[in-house]
């Protein structure tokens, strides 16, 4: 299926309804399903979130376009609550977690690869490093806590080995900013932004509320620890954005963000029930481009080709292991670091990184403490019991 942006009109918004029973489904299985199924989940909630947040923005800033907004909003809301209901009580908060951090990592993976400006895709490498290190020390929690393997959780797409480590992430905020993409920018380079920025938010956001409702001390300090360079990362991508785009021309990109990220979970999905969701949501992505289309021209005067080019979607992210890449990254680029926007080695780092770092690690580092002594094995801490009781014997 093609699909244009500029032609394609979706179902109208005044016929997109979604029931109590439709946004409280069956979730997803964390042993039957596919992990790029949670995968596609997590990161379509946080665009979902992220649309509404953009909305938000603009509904303060244009009083022309509230009304149109508060019903994108209200049908925005219904599709974020479909999808992030799809996350089941099978999971425990420290297994979404590494479900939330495996989408970080394919997903960044896969953008890298496909950004055609060699320096934004610099920053997804960049990024990448840290959150595949964030994957090793929930892990290593996940073992601590729970004793359980992550890789039930990841079904072995993914590496479970340290990168550029946490307590090295930690950044002085002029350090994290990067050069913004130009009006002249490609599609695919707006869209790829754009949706690491949302679902670094939706990350960020995860982290702050789950890690108080954490009994065990460690678990509350990483956290803490990981919440703060997810806030990094946000500031990280949301810097590529162009300050320079009004929020109608931002609300035109979101919903074209949108429509094509669904469209590539719909034309990945395995889960036959899922992908009704997707392709069901990809037309009111479609409905909703069309809304702002209008309002982009009856408000701002402007053609909308002037953002979207010729309408045809880019490449989408592809929803499969990423393994060979990554390791690739981790060999030849965790020695980089950060001054001002410019990517240099560890002993070219900004001064006032160094100063911020000691005092945020000074009584020592969480995910350093926390996955001390650990390395991933396969199985849990019950078969390591039963092999150590077999070798005493």
């Amino acid at each position: 299926m093609t699909i244009n942006l500029l032609q394609d009109k979706g179902t109208p918004l005044g016929r997109q309804t979604v029931a109590w029973k439709d946004m409280v489904g069956k979730p997803i299985s964390k042993l039957d399903d596919d992990a790029f199924t949670r995968v596609r989940a997590i990161l379509m909630n946080g665009l979902e979130l992220d649309s509404l947040r953009t909305k938000q923005v603009a509904l303060r800033m244009n009083a022309d376009a509230r009304v149109q907004l508060a019903q994108l909003m209200r049908v925005e809301q219904h599709q974020a609550t479909t999808i992030n209901w799809l996350i089941g009580a099978d999971h425990s908060p420290l297994e979404t977690t590494i479900g939330y951090e495996q989408t970080a990592i394919e997903v960044t993976a896969s953008v890298a690869q496909l950004e055609p400006d060699p320096y934004l895709a610099q920053g997804y490498r960049y990024a990448l490093l840290e959150d595949f290190d964030h994957l090793y020390r929930y892990s290593a929690l996940l073992d601590r806590l729970e004793g359980k393997d992550a890789n039930n959780i990841t079904q072995g797409y993914t590496d479970i080995v340290p990168a550029r480590p946490t307590w090295e992430h930690h950044r002085a905020p002029e350090h994290d900013l990067l050069q913004p993409y130009g009006p002249d920018a490609a599609l695919s380079t707006k869209l790829h932004a754009l949706t690491l920025t949302g679902g670094e938010y939706q990350t960020h956001d995860y982290y702050m509320n789950i890690g108080p409702l954490f009994a065990d001390p460690l678990a509350r300090q990483l956290y803490a620890e990981i919440a703060s360079v997810e806030s990094q990362h946000i500031t990280h991508y949301g810097s590529m954005l162009n300050p320079h785009e009004t929020p109608l021309e931002k609300l035109l990109i979101s919903e074209a963000c949108e429509v094509w990220n669904y469209a590539g979970c719909a034309a990945q999905e395995t889960n036959p029930r899922i992908r009704a969701i997707w392709e069901r949501f990809l037309d009111y992505e479609l409905g909703h481009l069309q809304v702002a289309l209008q309002l982009f021209k009856d408000l701002e005067r402007r053609d909308p080709a002037e953002v979207l080019g010729d309408g045809l979607l880019p490449r989408f992210i592809e929803f499969q292991s990423q393994r060979g890449f990554v390791r690739h990254v981790v060999e030849k680029e965790t020695q980089l670091r950060k001054r001002d926007t410019a990517f240099v080695d560890e002993s070219e780092e900004g001064a006032s990184s160094l100063t911020y770092r000691t005092t945020v690690n000074a009584s020592g580092s969480p995910s350093r403490n926390a996955s001390a002594t650990w390395t991933w094995s396969p199985g849990t801490e019950l078969v390591r019991d039963a092999e150590a009781f077999k070798e005493a014997a």
